[in-house]
């Protein structure tokens, strides 16, 4: 059984030769009305992969059936997918998303509540747990917010009916399901993300079974349910991904030439330059007390943001570019150190103490 459209639908399907569920799925990102309704058991990639699965790795076939059997496709995650937050709004509109009172208020309250485990994943990883607190922030607002799609809908509808990053999530079912086989979850009621990310710090199926740690020792690695473990998960993502220890993450530039510095910035998130290339061209930290801080032969990368005051400009270093690594965009990873900084800031100020050393130190513009 095909999924139903109109009878125009059907023939200029058939005329171009494109299966018909890539069809469906240019008529959502196009904006056109469709109904995704066929069971993935009918589904020919579908069977194709739970071959593989079971030839691969053993998987069980009646498993595999029961989980595509009850998968669904979803016409807002595909509309979803097309337009991510990350690509559709400027700095100044993301920021607002994630830097405000409430958002402040509760990462306040979590570190609180988690200061010792958090502590103990900087001891242990070395990641900053401001940072680290400012991801599950950023990514759940804590908790309160981990997704509320089925993670089997959303992995076979981007796998089967997305062809654009078809291999890609493809890959992360073929994970999800090796993970809820070694976790013993229920494979059906894991919900996340319209992309198929879970639990407080919205791991892919293949981060969650790479970086996922047992930081409370109970013999289970839970994201899902468990804030520790997620603290633990997330350092050691970071961590895995070449965090610097103290190392710098993002400092306010300082511009004398805007025509001099324009080939600087680039789309590419990994820096290829130098703070001292960068010095030569008419770049400059703004606060040039962070002189001695960065090195000159610190990779760097120039960024050039729309805030609520105009245009503002950024020299970010390889500890921003391993945010990215999490969620590949220079706004996400500006959030979470903005929110870090918000973070660090209030904490130190209600215990009126020192600043610790590694954490976060300026002030959030």
């Amino acid at each position: 059984m095909m999924p139903s459209v109109d009878v125009f639908g059907n023939f200029f399907a058939k005329i171009v030769s494109v299966p018909l569920r890539y069809f469906l799925a240019c008529c959502l990102l196009a904006g056109l009305p469709v109904s995704l309704s066929a069971s993935y058991l009918e589904h020919e990639d579908a069977r194709l992969f739970m071959q593989e699965m079971v030839s691969k790795h053993q998987y069980d076939a009646q498993a595999l059936q029961h989980y595509l059997g009850a998968a669904q496709s979803q016409e807002s995650i595909l509309k979803a997918i097309a337009r991510p937050a990350e690509k559709r709004l400027e700095w100044h509109e993301y920021r607002r998303l994630f830097i405000n009172a409430s958002r402040v208020e509760k990462g306040i309250e979590f570190v609180g509540k988690y200061d010792s485990e958090l502590r103990r994943a900087e001891a242990t990883y070395g990641v900053d747990r401001h940072v680290i607190a400012a991801i599950i922030g950023v990514e759940t607002s804590y908790g309160k917010n981990k997704g509320s799609y089925r993670v089997i809908d959303a992995l076979a509808t981007l796998a089967f009916d997305y062809p654009p990053r078809r291999e890609f999530f493809r890959s992360e079912l073929e994970h999800y399901l090796l993970m809820v086989r070694e976790q013993k979850f229920d494979g059906l009621e894991v919900k996340g993300s319209y992309a198929g990310a879970m639990g407080y710090g919205q791991f892919m199926p293949s981060s969650y079974r790479h970086y996922a740690v047992d930081f409370t020792s109970d013999g289970v690695a839970d994201l899902l349910n468990n804030p520790v473990d997620a603290i633990g998960s997330v350092a050691n993502y970071l961590r895995q991904h070449r965090w610097e220890p103290g190392g710098a993450v993002v400092e306010r530039a300082q511009i004398g030439d805007v025509a001099a510095v324009t080939p600087f910035i680039y789309t590419d998130l990994k820096p290829a330059n130098t703070l001292a290339e960068l010095r030569k061209h008419s770049v400059q930290l703004a606060d040039s007390a962070l002189a001695g801080k960065i090195k000159d032969d610190d990779k760097a990368k120039l960024l050039r943001l729309e805030g609520d005051a105009g245009t503002e400009y950024w020299i970010a270093l390889s500890n921003f570019y391993v945010i990215t690594r999490y969620n590949h965009s220079s706004l996400y990873a500006m959030a979470v150190w903005q929110l870090a900084t918000e973070l660090a800031n209030a904490t130190r100020s209600s215990a009126n103490a020192a600043p610790q050393a590694g954490g976060p130190a300026q002030k959030t513009p």
